[in-house]
């Protein structure tokens, strides 16, 4: 099985400007060497660019999945649900007519800035809604990292936006225990 990890810094595993841990590194010592992983991912980028690369860093490889995860730059930028959802789905019916199968993940929650954790749970859900409508794997990476607040745990992060070596290590079991167990 061939996967290939999309999106930006929370799939570059973004740590510091001079370290990355992403969450495919844990994730394939999960799956075993039936899978092989490659990242696909650009710190900052948003969905619009995210879509403008999809056919180039994802179609041209024919993977059998694509792990989707964006939307955080887009909230961050101010962005609505509704065009950050255009992008999204865009690429989901792009890897689906290419008969590669896409990840819809949910984007982690934020810690430090509250004003942008109700745009991310309204992001999520409609993220959610779409992946049912497509038929395909929505894996909650918010509700896997928030505490019962709806923050994001500090354990799992270092600056409130970035994951910790651990943050990276609990979305990729949230993705193994959803998608690939």
């Amino acid at each position: 099985m061939k996967v290939i990890a999309f999106g930006d810094s929370l799939t570059v595993g973004y740590q510091t400007p001079f370290e990355a841990t992403p969450y495919v590194s844990f994730l394939a010592r999960l799956v075993g060497p039936g899978a092989t992983f490659t990242i696909a991912a650009v710190s900052g980028e948003t969905t619009a660019d995210m879509l403008r690369r999809f056919d180039r860093d994802v179609l041209k490889d024919a993977p059998d999945r694509v792990i989707v995860l964006g939307g955080a730059n887009d909230i961050g930028w101010g962005r609505g649900t509704d065009e950050i959802m255009d992008h999204l789905s865009a690429m989901y019916r792009r890897a689906l007519d290419a008969k590669i199968l896409p990840v819809a993940c949910a984007i982690p929650s934020i810690l430090g800035a509250d004003d942008l954790v109700p745009p991310r749970i309204a992001l999520n859900r409609r993220i959610q809604k779409e992946a049912e409508r497509w038929g395909v794997p929505y894996v909650d990476l918010f509700a896997a990292t928030a505490d019962r607040s709806g923050r994001l745990r500090p354990e799992y992060s270092y600056d409130g936006l970035h994951l910790t070596a651990e943050g990276y290590r609990k979305i990729a079991e949230t993705l193994y225990d959803a998608v690939f167990k």
